[in-house]
């Protein structure tokens, strides 16, 4: 192990020095970016740019386009840098996977193209959006989801719902990037607890999201819902997001109090539930459907966000190892 000195610049700034081998062999040059992230026993890794270590894949362009767009997803999502797509012709029906493929991640373009194969590249470091930072983006687009969906219900605004369901397809987006960046980084820091808590969350995240196009669905099949059912989804609706931000809080201010608070308030989740699912007696069959529906979503919403409070205490508990 080195030792280096910490030095103090402008009066706020601690600088030391990295060890001039270490930086060669990573190819870090002058104005390049490292990341820098906290580990649970305080220490801190410095993640340099990855190059040299480009990892390339080939895939046959069999199959049908789900089929295909699964390979595709799948070697994004487990770090390749280079996927080379073979077939004995390159046709639009292949084009237009690589295009919805392209149009779902983040940093990949088409590189090379011609008669028998297309190579696509992914251009993004994972230096480049760091983990915490990708996650406030989908708190943030999960969020507006169900503020809008509250909105929605008490305006009747139904052109809302299509874009609260729209907007799923940007958390998903997120949520393939997080567990991308994770792949990468576990290959080149073995074993590093640190990471092992975002692509947790961000997982839970994208249920959330998903719970929240189910809701605008179910409202969408409603010509008009009436008052009474409107307040009680919208009164669970609001309890349910409160939930969820609370359990956002106590997660980025490692805060034990506040997520014990939040798993005690989804216990009163089932109730306000149960108000809705009142609201279907003497309704038509389909009708019982779709309001079973919301009020499923709303309490799994519930939960999922209790869920990130628990993690949080498992979590915190363990730091004080």
């Amino acid at each position: 192990m080195e030792i280096r000195k910490v030095q103090i610049s402008g009066g706020s700034s601690f600088i030391i020095s990295l060890p001039k081998e270490w930086a060669i062999k990573n190819g870090i040059k002058k104005n390049d970016k490292v990341g820098v992230i906290e580990a649970r026993d305080g220490s801190l890794v410095i993640i340099p740019k990855f190059k040299g270590k480009e990892r390339t894949i080939e895939i046959d362009a069999e199959g049908d386009e789900n089929y295909i767009f699964r390979l595709l997803l799948a070697s994004y999502i487990d770090g390749y840098n280079i996927i080379r797509l073979r077939a004995k012709e390159i046709n639009s029906f292949i084009r237009n996977v690589v295009k919805k493929f392209i149009k779902c991640s983040i940093g990949c373009e088409v590189i090379e193209e011609d008669r028998h194969s297309i190579v696509i590249k992914d251009f993004l470091s994972p230096s480049d959006l760091p983990f915490e930072k990708i996650i406030k983006r989908i708190v943030s687009v999960v969020e507006s989801m169900h503020e809008d969906l509250i909105y929605a219900i008490r305006s009747n605004e139904k052109r809302i719902l299509e874009d609260i369901i729209s907007r799923d397809d940007d958390v998903d987006k997120l949520h393939w990037l997080v567990s991308r960046q994770y792949n990468i980084l576990s290959r080149n820091i073995f074993g590093e607890e640190v990471f092992t808590n975002y692509p947790l969350l961000s997982r839970i995240l994208e249920r959330c999201a998903d719970h929240a196009c189910k809701i605008a669905e179910g409202i969408k099949n409603f010509n008009k819902i009436s008052s009474s059912l409107e307040e009680k989804i919208s009164s669970a609706e609001l309890f349910a997001l409160k939930i969820f931000k609370l359990s956002i809080k106590s997660f980025f201010d490692k805060d034990l109090k506040k997520a014990n608070e939040c798993i005690e308030m989804a216990k009163k989740i089932n109730e306000k539930c149960a108000k809705i699912n009142n609201e279907a007696i003497g309704k038509d069959a389909k009708s019982i459907i779709y309001i079973g529906q919301i009020s499923d979503s709303i309490r799994r919403f519930s939960e999922y966000s209790a869920d990130i409070a628990e993690y949080v205490t498992d979590y915190v508990i363990g730091l004080k190892e």
